[in-house]
This record gives structure tokens, sequence and C-alpha cells, in this order.
């Protein structure tokens, strides 16, 4: 049966807006959570991937939790996330991304949009202290790197449900949307890349010639940034070869899990249709697309009181989902 949302989403009056939905979102969301344990993944490059984390009762569901551009485990989506978890008597990991954590990583390499092998150790180690169902959810970015890995995995994806929140499925397209604007677009870029750009420096300090600085710091676009940095960074020819192998999208029929696909239809950072139209096609996949919502936005409620739909809604997925492979057995 697929997924019907418990509830539609109605924007909080007076943010129905794109733009809107998705900074009133960045703003109001509270970034309070339960109490967490830091721990450190060491990974065998020689660098590392911190994360956040808190145990649930034997047998408890486990989800971890896969941040966006820049954002960490404090983010309000993600803490929004794990409030939920633990009001359910779940046990939560939010991965802070290489250089997210607010200590430099130790290599030149940081993280990006298809890179799958940080996380897929982050979850075998889950997987080996949890004895509950292990679920997965991503934002944005994260969710585009939570969907190739469910694609790389298929049939031995580690987790037994996810949720993608708003994710870039087409890399090239959303960068063409991201720096093609002005206003509203020309914001995003630059909050983006300010950060994106003082991590690069403190790189440039530490690892003396791994690109070139004056190239990078002419960059005014997340295209031509990427093209400098984190594509040869990681591997990739350019932005071009990195956005073709890092999007999720042309892949999406290989997901082999129970795969919630929440988006909105007005998102400011990518092109219509913000969900490709393959993906009802893989009996796998539960499309949701709003009206509205905005960038990992949708927030119901009211300005005083304000509700988050999305984190909401992918648990109830997550129950749901849960509660369907217990009938089965």
């Amino acid at each position: 049966m697929k997924f019907q949302p418990t509830e539609p989403f109605i924007p909080a009056p007076g943010i129905r807006g794109a733009n809107a939905q998705t900074i009133f979102a960045s703003l109001a969301r509270p970034t309070r959570s339960p109490p967490l344990r830091r721990e450190r993944k060491e990974l065998p490059d020689g660098d590392f991937v911190d994360l956040d984390s808190f145990d649930g009762p034997t047998g408890a569901p486990h989800v971890v939790v896969l941040h966006g551009l820049e954002g960490s485990s404090q983010a309000g989506y993600v803490t929004e996330v794990l409030r939920g978890a633990a009001k359910r008597g779940w046990g939560a990991t939010a991965i802070n991304f290489r250089s997210c954590s607010g200590e430099p990583n130790r290599l030149a390499r940081a993280y990006h949009s298809g890179d799958t092998s940080d996380t897929l150790l982050v979850m075998a180690d889950v997987r080996s202290r949890v004895t509950g169902p292990m679920l997965a959810v991503g934002f944005s970015l994260g969710a585009n790197v939570l969907c190739r890995l469910l694609e790389e995995t298929g049939d031995a994806a580690p987790v037994a449900a996810a949720v993608s929140i708003s994710a870039p499925y087409d890399l090239d397209a959303c960068c063409r949307k991201l720096d093609s604007g002005d206003g509203f677009l020309w914001f995003y870029r630059k909050r983006f890349l300010r950060t994106l750009k003082s991590k690069s420096r403190a790189k440039l300090r530490r690892f003396p010639g791994a690109f070139d600085l004056k190239t990078m710091q002419a960059a005014h676009t997340i295209r031509a940034f990427d093209d400098v940095v984190t594509g040869p960074l990681h591997g990739f020819q350019g932005a071009e070869h990195y956005y073709r192998e890092a999007s999720s999208g042309p892949r999406l029929g290989d997901i082999r899990r129970h795969t919630l696909l929440l988006s909105s239809a007005d998102d400011p950072m990518l092109v219509t249709p913000v969900i490709p139209r393959s993906a009802p096609d893989n009996p796998f996949l539960h499309v949701v697309l709003t009206e509205h919502g905005g960038h990992v936005g949708f927030v119901g409620g009211s300005l005083l009181r304000p509700s988050f739909w999305a984190e909401n809604q992918a648990l109830v997925f997550f129950e749901q989902v849960l509660a369907q492979r217990l009938a089965a057995t």
C-alpha cells in the first residue's frame, strides 16, 4: 500500500510562499535535542566523522539522520527528527559529514552529494550495536546521499526504510537554478558560498596547492566552485562529471527499500519536476509532492506556534512501514 500523509500540508498563515517557508523554517525550528553522546568514527583513510547519538530500549527502532549542504547535527530539521524519535522511545544517530561537526577534518577532501562510503560505515557500526530496525532520513544534500546509498546497495541496503526530503535529484539542474537568478536565489547562493569558501581558504592553509586560490575566490556560482574545488578534491574531472555521477535521480529504480520521496512543487532551489517522473515506476518508492512547502520548509500551524509537517510525516511513514513488517511476520 502506498503511503498517504495522515494529514494534508497546510502552510502557516502569512508564510505560504516558497521563500517564506524556506527561510522561516531555517530560523524558527528549535535546535534543542535530547541528551546526545558525541562519538568519533575513525575512517579507513585516516579522517573522521563525528556522530551525535542516543539509544532507545532493546529492540527499539534507530533513526540515522543526514543533514544538508553546510548543515550539521545541530540543524533544526535534524533536531526535530531527534525529538520525534525520542518521543516514540526510539534511538537516533545524527551524522556530521566531514568538516561539519565544528572541527576541521584531517584531509584536503571533505564531503559531497554522492559520498556514500562514510555513511555506510556509520550505518554498519550502528547496525552492530542496535537490536531493533534501522531507519534513515536525509534532507536536501543528505537526502541525495541517502538515495545514492540505497541505489548502490539495492537488496543489501542496511536500513528497513528511508525518507528523502527536498532532495536535489538532478544536481546539474539544481545548480542551474541556483546560479541563474537574483533576489532570493542570490541570497541562497551567497549563503552557501560564504561558508564553502571560508572552509576552502582554511584547507589551503593546511594543504597548499590542493586547488587554485584565485579561481576559487573568483567563483560566484555553485557550479564554478564545484568545478575548481568539490569536483577535483573528490576524484571528479569537474562539476559536470561530479553532477552526473552523484545525482540520485537517474538511478531511483535501483532502490529496494520502502522509501518516501517528499518534496514541494514550489521548491525554490529545484526545477520542475522536483521528483523524477520515473520514480512511481518503482513499487518501493512512495512519492508525496505538496503544492507548497519550499525547500526543507513545510511549516504548518501558526507563526507563534509553528509545526513541522515533513519531519512528522517521515516518522509516521516509519511507523507504518514497521507496522506492516510486523503484521507480515
